[in-house]
């Protein structure tokens, strides 16, 4: 979503903290983009694929990518994935508006920014509470929106579209960017264009795949080229600090296979303590330390391995194997 030319293809440094000691825990080989559907003439043709290792950071603890494939191919305008057609985040953004509404004191009027805001799910609570909102979508699901009555921007986010919000608008109150953080290539220059639509009192809202739960749960399947970044507390509290930013605030969710609710201001505030409480457990478990991933990597082959047996004798029985669903996930699995 953000465009850079300069930053697809090979990754040879921390996408946060540009340590060039990236340590590859689980390679995939080379996969084809997740939402790339082929039509029947198409399954009889070449397919094209990219590198997908998931690495680990060895100074700041990352987990990422070491390789960005071109944006404008992993989210195409006719990307099809809806916001809408998920309840479950539809009730998790609804909860979102109220929770702002309550802790942070929005109101009517107030402007809510929404990055990669897909078909305006997330930005219609806001509205229904009488807020100004604006989402920056770069596919189609932008004209769904705008059908919905969402006024949207049909764009990559990046510093321009920033700008002109800003020069139109004002800044905002609350900018969201759920489910697509990590999604986005070019960190630094992220970080800058959102701080451009933001003041004194402004917030940053992010939600992400929450590492513990990836570790926990043991969700390889979740590991795909849309997928650039997968994120603890740690290298957040150490991103947000680099650009003058503080991470003010955390939740985990049962949202996405679990994720992570991330709150940041500009300039030095207080920290809540559930930061400090996430970021302990999270070294508790280990998640900073190259064993627990070598053995990650290890139980990942092996719940392959079981599921191969199970499929191989399927196979010999005759039976009939059926995918239900077409997710990025079972793709990835």
């Amino acid at each position: 979503m953000l465009k850079n030319k300069l930053f697809y293809g090979q990754v040879d440094k921390c996408q946060i903290c540009s340590n060039k000691k990236l340590e590859i825990i689980l390679p995939f080989g080379h996969q084809p983009i997740v939402q790339e559907y082929l039509t029947a003439k198409q399954l009889h043709e070449p397919e094209m694929t990219y590198p997908l290792n998931l690495c680990r950071c060895e100074e700041c603890g990352l987990l990422q990518l070491d390789y960005i494939v071109d944006p404008h191919l992993v989210f195409p305008k006719t990307y099809p994935y809806r916001t809408g057609l998920t309840n479950m985040l539809i009730r998790n953004f609804r909860a979102l508006a109220d929770e702002l509404e309550k802790e942070y004191g929005i109101k009517k009027g107030d402007l809510i920014v929404d990055i990669g805001s897909n078909d305006g799910t997330l930005l219609a609570g806001f509205k229904e509470k009488r807020m100004r909102v604006l989402g920056v979508e770069p596919t189609d699901a932008a004209k769904t929106a705008v059908k919905n009555g969402i006024p949207t921007i049909q764009d990559y986010f990046d510093k321009q579209v920033a700008a002109k919000i800003v020069k139109k608008y004002g800044p905002a109150k609350i900018i969201t960017a759920t489910n697509v953080f990590a999604h986005i290539n070019n960190v630094p220059a992220l970080v800058r264009s959102i701080k451009m639509l933001m003041d004194k009192n402004s917030i940053f809202v992010s939600e992400s795949q929450y590492l513990m739960d990836i570790f926990e749960n043991l969700e390889f399947d979740t590991i795909y080229h849309e997928h650039l970044r997968f994120y603890s507390l740690r290298p957040l509290e150490y991103l947000f600090k680099k650009f003058g930013m503080t991470l003010i605030d955390a939740r985990r969710l049962l949202a996405a296979g679990g994720s992570i609710r991330v709150f940041a201001m500009k300039g030095k505030h207080k920290q809540s303590s559930r930061v400090k409480e996430l970021i302990t457990a999270e070294e508790k478990a280990g998640i900073y330390d190259e064993a627990t991933w070598n053995e990650f990597g290890q139980k990942v082959l092996a719940a392959k391995n079981a599921l191969l047996e199970i499929l191989i004798q399927c196979k010999k029985e005759s039976s009939r194997i059926v995918g239900l669903t077409s997710s990025a996930r079972s793709n990835a699995l």
